[in-house]
């Protein structure tokens, strides 16, 4: 789906990662992360990368409430790593209140074809352990293990995925 489409009622739109109502699904994910990790996501996250043409951020809305997030940012650093032009996905999350309707997977395929239409032939992702639902999504929608990379590469805790797009 195209960001600024609807379906069964989630409506996408590329939004800047700054905008006040991605700042508060930020900080509901950071809680969230609080009480599954004990601490917040302290990975380094700039505002920019996310911004056109090297990045994306999406914004779901239902009637107007802000309830899904994600984007991406490309990683040529990690083009020789994983074997192509890479992109990462950060800061996927759905709401509480919005869950088990789809809009996970909405989001991330809409990723998947903003970043393969910037150029992008892999998208990875890092992930952890104590979010199976998040695995199960990623692992369904044909993303496979792949190598440790980024702030989290030392973590026990953390799982590795890419998806050649």
């Amino acid at each position: 789906m195209p960001p600024g489409t609807t379906s069964a009622e989630l409506r996408l739109d590329r939004v800047d990662f700054l905008d006040p109502r991605v700042q508060r699904l930020v900080q509901e994910v950071q809680a969230h992360y609080v009480v599954i990790y004990g601490g917040p996501d302290d990975s380094p996250v700039d505002a920019r990368e996310f911004d056109p043409p090297q990045g994306c951020f999406l914004l779901g809305t239902l009637e107007g409430e802000p309830v899904a997030m994600g984007g991406w940012r490309m990683r040529p650093e990690l083009d020789d790593v994983v074997g192509g032009r890479s992109a990462e996905v950060k800061r996927m999350y759905v709401a509480d209140s919005a869950r088990r309707q789809g809009h996970a997977r909405r989001v991330l395929g809409a990723l998947e074809r903003t970043a393969r239409g910037a150029g992008a032939e892999l998208l990875v992702l890092e992930t952890g352990t104590m979010q199976p639902e998040a695995i199960a999504l990623y692992e369904a929608s044909g993303y496979t293990p792949t190598v440790a990379f980024g702030h989290y590469a030392d973590s026990e805790l953390s799982r590795y995925y890419a998806k050649r797009l």
